[in-house]
């Protein structure tokens, strides 16, 4: 009890630094992953003295740690970006782990003499992407076409596949014919029953007014983590399950979206500081010497050979540019899931597992830094960069429980074709109405003749029934201003097109006035 202040102040001081460095690392280009390390490397062994071997513990906060990480990629991922790029997604994380397992395996059993086991295991460890790398760098970058959403949807969704490679190649028990049916019933059972989750927990949250806004991002986060026990306790892959529930939950009408998204973000970023900082203290820098060299032959053999060819072979049937391969072969980026997954055979004894956490811990600081700080070079030099970032308002809801009806917020966006719209022009269906304006700090009540413009806060009421399809028009506003129907940009399933027609009273293709 007496240290308890103690651990408390350097922890939040640990967490001030980290969040700092986060800005610091954007100015000068560096992954702001391996200031955690660094500072995880500082208070270790080598540096304030904390003695840190627990790798049982190590590894299960690293699990821990990537269902939050995975939880704030899947709600804040867009459907709208990833649906164009969902079978290059899905092959990148199947079809590609499985190529670049073998190729690094064969390779490194030829090249390091290593048990043709362990070589394959060291496949594994090192073919999975990191999310939350992905999602901190990808999005920022501008990139034109699917690549982002691609990126996105392989980091979220191979941590799966490669955990249950690594835990059957950890295991001491003999391969059988039948592990890779296995994986499959597991993929596929956690995959359903994410989905299945995320749609019970949508609906439960539709419905629910909870006494206190602060409430709704944790019944959603909630739901997130209840689908990755879910999935363990019935054999299938937990990981799957959170990442799937989180995209079905941040894609559907949730009251307070927004607010669950920024608490995600916020717990995500939490759980990335936590994560690198432990295993930067869990490493000791006195064998990272010996680890040097096999870990650099295994990060050319991955970079230059392995990650192509997956990338490839992934490619078979999408009609990728070469450009856009050749992208997706430098953006395979490595962080802490790694690392987490050396973790699996040294908890297991196997022999040789030592020497791979400490390789896996050279090379991910290796190709961070390598291909974290070239990622924008290398979109440029491919002429993938500079395409214009697309956003969509963020349309927030609150329940107004005793009148059956929901609060919509939302801010118009730089660039948004509502700029310059009447208020008659918006046409919201019946049910709905903008009923207050905050432009420059000042709130006023709009008339048909009020004009919208960039920056305004507007405030939408509407009934239930009718939430959706003012959440469509005012996106298809947005995208494409007064003339959406006209343009053809009226969104939504057939059946709430058909509702929205017959709320304005116009038919499909109709010029609005």
């Amino acid at each position: 009890m007496d240290d308890l202040p103690l651990l408390l102040g350097v922890g939040a001081g640990v967490v001030l630094v980290s969040v700092l460095a986060v800005r610091l690392s954007t100015r000068v280009g560096l992954p702001s992953l391996l200031i955690y390390l660094a500072i995880g490397v500082a208070l270790g062994e080598s540096g304030l003295g904390i003695r840190f071997d627990d790798a049982g513990l190590t590894q299960a906060l690293g699990v821990a740690a990537l269902v939050l990480i995975l939880a704030d990629g899947g709600l804040s991922t867009r459907w709208t970006t990833v649906r164009p790029a969902l079978g290059l997604g899905v092959a990148l994380s199947t079809i590609a782990v499985a190529v670049s397992i073998g190729v690094t395996g064969l390779a490194l059993w030829a090249l390091l003499g290593l048990d043709l086991r362990i070589a394959f295991l060291w496949g594994a460890v090192l073919s999975s992407t990191d999310a939350a790398a992905v999602f901190s760098v990808l999005r920022n970058l501008g990139l034109k076409g699917r690549l982002v959403g691609a990126l996105e949807l392989e980091s979220g969704l191979n941590d799966a596949p490669v955990f249950l490679a690594v835990v059957l190649l950890s295991s001491t028990a003999a391969l059988s014919w039948t592990d890779p049916l296995l994986v499959v019933y597991e993929l596929a059972a956690g995959g359903l029953l994410g989905g299945a989750l995320g749609r019970l927990g949508a609906l439960g949250l539709r419905r629910a007014a909870l006494p206190a806004t602060g409430l709704y991002p944790l019944a959603t986060l909630s739901v997130c983590i209840l689908a990755f026990a879910s999935a363990q306790l019935l054999h299938a892959s937990g990981l799957l399950a959170t990442y799937v529930a989180a995209l079905v939950l941040g894609n559907s009408t949730l009251p307070h979206r927004e607010g669950s998204r920024s608490f995600a973000e916020g717990l995500g970023w939490l759980a990335q500081i936590g994560l690198f900082v432990l295993l930067g203290l869990f490493v000791s820098p006195d064998r990272l010497g010996a680890a040097l060299v096999p870990a650099l032959i295994a990060g050319a053999v991955l970079v230059f050979a392995a990650r192509p060819l997956s990338v490839v072979a992934a490619s078979a049937f999408a009609r990728v540019p070469w450009r856009e391969q050749a992208f997706l072969s430098w953006a395979g980026l490595r962080g802490a899931v790694p690392i987490v997954l050396a973790l699996i055979p040294l908890t297991e004894g196997l022999p040789g597992a030592q020497a791979l956490v400490d390789a896996v811990f050279v090379l991910v600081v290796v190709l961070v830094l390598v291909q974290g700080t070239t990622l924008p070079l290398v979109a440029r030099a491919l002429g993938l960069a500079g395409g214009s970032k697309v956003e969509e308002i963020e349309v927030d809801a609150a329940p107004l429980d005793t009148l059956r009806a929901d609060l919509l917020q939302m801010t118009v966006p730089e660039g948004s074709k509502m700029h310059g719209v009447y208020v008659r022009e918006l046409r919201l269906p019946e049910g709905s109405g903008l009923s207050l304006v905050v432009r420059d700090g000042a709130s006023f009540t709009p008339q048909d003749a009020s004009r919208i413009q960039e920056g305004d806060q507007l405030l939408v009421v509407t009934t239930e029934t009718a939430r959706a399809a003012a959440e469509e028009r005012l996106r298809s506003v947005d995208r494409s201003g007064r003339l959406a129907r006209w343009r053809g940009d009226t969104g939504g399933s057939p059946s709430l097109r058909r509702r929205r027609d017959a709320d304005d009273g116009t038919a499909p293709g109709t010029m609005e006035r």
